[in-house]
């Protein structure tokens, strides 16, 4: 009888639908740069459209149960995606420095691959949190510029990570979908009526994987030029600018949302 690892691993790494994934620009679904631009373009312009137009919010006896089931299955999801391309990772990669630096002209297959591929669906599906903030009427105190900006320009990181063959994919899928499962964790909690007391912890994780990022990018660096190449360096700049924008704004947020209270509680207890 097959042992939970080995189950485990073949439906999320050996199973032949995974080994045999390879991605092809236009060939495989929702692989197009049209598709892309499309999808971006409906994001944005459908985001701007149901803010402004002031659509009266949904009963909470209604959203409360979608938003939950929602969180619940991309909670799900993350961990998945995190288990799974841990596992996929250490069985594809030849060597440790795999992880860190694909050798030029890798091409996007196998498991690793196909868990960056679901990574990147994942991602339009989590454009119903923009739809699920504007139909609870909070809009205008949760959807921030952040909000969006992540959102969209984050499914480009994706597909640039499988048309690039992008090196140290892994590494960010997998701390990615990480502090995901933290976050929608937080959030379905929340839509079942048990706000927990780590709200904090999600953003302070969401900065520490920025830092990391940058951490293991200078080993990659170092590798690229000092090695044969790492693949997909391009891809990595356009990451790297994008992380930098994203730590700059998670920071600007704690800083805003974070020290401020602390400042006013601090005040409220001289006042005391």
């Amino acid at each position: 009888m097959p042992s939970l690892y080995s189950t485990v691993h073949y439906y999320l790494v050996d199973h032949p639908t995974i080994t045999h994934f390879h991605w092809t620009q236009n060939q495989t679904p929702f692989s197009s740069l049209l598709f892309l631009t499309v999808t971006l373009l409906a994001y944005l312009s459908l985001t701007s459209l149901l803010h402004f137009s002031r659509l009266p919010p949904l009963p909470s006896s209604l959203l409360r149960p979608i938003s939950a089931a929602h969180n619940l299955l991309l909670l799900l999801l993350s961990l998945t995606m995190a288990l799974a391309c841990s596992l996929s990772s250490l069985s594809q990669s030849p060597t440790p420095k795999w992880i860190l630096c694909f050798p030029i002209q890798t091409p996007p297959s196998g498991p690793t691959f196909f868990w960056a591929y679901v990574f990147y669906l994942s991602k339009l599906l989590e454009f119903i949190d923009t739809l699920l903030i504007i139909l609870s009427g909070s809009a205008v105190k949760r959807l921030s510029f952040l909000h969006v900006y992540h959102h969209a320009v984050v499914v480009v990181m994706c597909y640039v990570w499988l048309y690039t063959s992008q090196s140290l994919l892994p590494v960010a899928l997998v701390t990615n979908s990480a502090v995901h499962t933290l976050m929608y964790a937080y959030y379905f909690l929340c839509a079942v009526g048990r706000r927990p007391p780590w709200k904090r912890a999600v953003t302070d994780c969401q900065i520490v994987q920025f830092v990391f990022s940058f951490a293991v990018s200078g080993l990659m660096l170092y590798y690229h030029f000092t090695g044969e190449g790492c693949s997909g360096i391009w891809g990595w700049c356009f990451n790297a600018v994008f992380n930098a924008s994203l730590l700059a704004l998670f920071a600007d947020f704690h800083a805003k949302n974070y020290a401020r209270r602390k400042k006013n509680k601090d005040g409220d207890s001289k006042l005391d």
